[in-house]
């Protein structure tokens, strides 16, 4: 899935895809944000954005037969299209995804360039829908058939469903069958988690959770949080209501939390504990060893940072899904910039797609590490066992996209000549040297020279 952005923050024009592993790096003020929020903005809201119209004819048909069937190779022939319409859908929404004025997005774009390869309809899928404890129609496919069965499984004078809302279910599997394994489902910790876990109760989101129970009537989770949070940016929206339910969410178990609980202990050994959510809607953090629990204004600013995380990969995480954190090194001390980059590439190995933006060198040289050991052979087996470096924790260079935010010679769509513009460039990844990141080689070679010169240049006689 490659990713096409112009005139957002200061991006001139650029392009990236959707690794297992992707990273932005670079300066400060480099677009490297803004290029994460537009992501995570389109991945939060496709369903929404994407159109797909059900023939009215069809409706009725289904209403008066109790039975249609719908060929998906219609629909897949009109992906691309449905797709260009979503983005520029998308586009005109930057300014709610950003809580910006429109004027600083008149000459945004933002779009999503799909292989047609990969517009491959799901091989099969169920859902049924019912109001007042009454399945009224299902919809389904079967692996080998490009039909969608839809049926009604009540009779039809009983059916009681406004025929646009029948519209809309079917629209949106629709979506699900066509798009929804190509869209992972996001997760983004924003660089102001801290702030959001410090003040999660006086950020109160409890006026839109109440309404969660009742969205057929007060419409839909989206347009709760755009209509009365519309002075924040959706990924710090997000942050913020994520935090706001955590004691609910400790009701369920993620795939991590059943099948790999070492992830667990490796992000406990990172906090230097654990967190613990109470029915009173306190979270408290239990430092290792210690026989105390402590407030989250209490803790370290590294617990504050991580603790949306910790509760996303023991609650929440599936398969599939995408993490994205933006500098994930946040608060963090050297070593633990190290455990958290190897926890990245045991996420990226169990199937979590990670998606951060990082100014940390030790991130980036400890995922060159993994990569380098990834080689294999006698030599590089014998230093990962004696540094305690497990094979779930090695990488696949192809797994890894890294981009550079910075000025590159490029020549932008409508633009006469090439010049220096904010873009990301590609970094080089190699399997034996890892990743090139010149936007950390360059200062720390700087501040080698430098002492190098302190320590053995001639003194001044």
């Amino acid at each position: 899935m490659k990713i096409s952005i112009k005139n957002l923050g200061v991006i001139r024009q650029a392009e990236f895809t959707l690794g297992k592993l992707t990273i932005i790096c670079g300066d400060n003020n480099t677009g490297k944000t803004y290029a994460t929020y537009a992501l995570f903005g389109f991945l939060f809201l496709w369903r929404n954005i994407l159109s797909i119209k059900v023939p009215n004819e069809d409706i009725q048909r289904l209403l008066s037969e109790g039975n249609i069937d719908l060929d998906l190779n219609t629909y897949v022939g009109k992906a691309a299209a449905i797709l260009e319409e979503g983005c520029k859908a998308f586009t005109k929404r930057l300014p709610q995804i950003f809580a910006s004025p429109d004027k600083h997005f008149s000459e945004s774009h933002f779009a999503i360039d799909l292989d047609p390869s990969d517009i491959q309809p799901k091989q099969t899928f169920e859902r049924t829908m019912g109001a007042a404890k009454a399945q009224l129609f299902s919809i389904a496919k079967k692996a080998d058939s490009q039909l969608v069965k839809i049926s009604l499984l009540v009779e039809k004078e009983k059916v009681g469903i406004p025929p646009d809302v029948i519209s809309k279910t079917i629209s949106d599997a629709l979506k699900d069958i066509l798009f929804g394994h190509l869209f992972p489902r996001p997760f983004i910790a924003s660089a102001e988690r801290t702030g959001a876990a410090i003040f999660r109760k006086e950020l109160n989101f409890s006026s839109l959770l109440g309404e969660t129970s009742s969205m057929e009537k007060k419409g839909s989770l989206v347009d709760l949080i755009f209509g009365a949070y519309k002075d924040y940016a959706l990924p710090v929206t997000s942050n913020v209501e994520f935090n706001s339910r955590l004691e609910g969410l400790t009701k369920k178990e993620s795939f991590i939390s059943k099948d790999h609980t070492e992830i667990l202990h490796d992000f406990a050994d990172i906090i230097g504990g654990d967190y613990l959510a109470t029915k009173d809607d306190d979270i408290y953090y239990l430092p290792k060893g210690k026989r105390v629990r402590l407030t989250m204004d209490e803790s370290s600013s590294a617990v504050r940072s991580l603790l949306d995380i910790g509760f996303y990969l023991r609650h929440v995480v599936a398969p599939g899904d995408l993490l994205m954190i933006d500098e994930p090194e946040l608060n963090l001390h050297p070593e633990n910039q190290r455990r958290i980059a190897r926890l990245f590439a045991r996420l990226v190995n169990l199937g979590i797609k990670v998606f951060i933006t990082t100014h940390s060198d030790y991130i980036i040289k400890e995922l060159n590490t993994l990569i380098m050991l990834n080689q294999g052979g006698e030599r590089l087996q014998a230093l990962a066992e004696r540094e305690h470096y497990g094979a779930s924790e090695l990488l696949a260079p192809e797994k890894v996209r890294v981009y550079i935010a910075e000025e590159a010679l490029i020549e932008p769509d409508g633009a006469k000549k090439r010049g220096r513009y904010p873009t990301l460039v590609p970094a080089d990844i190699d399997g034996k040297y890892g990743i090139e990141a010149r936007s950390f080689d360059k200062t720390i070679e700087d501040m080698n020279r430098i002492q190098e010169e302190i320590v053995w240049g001639d003194d001044e006689s």
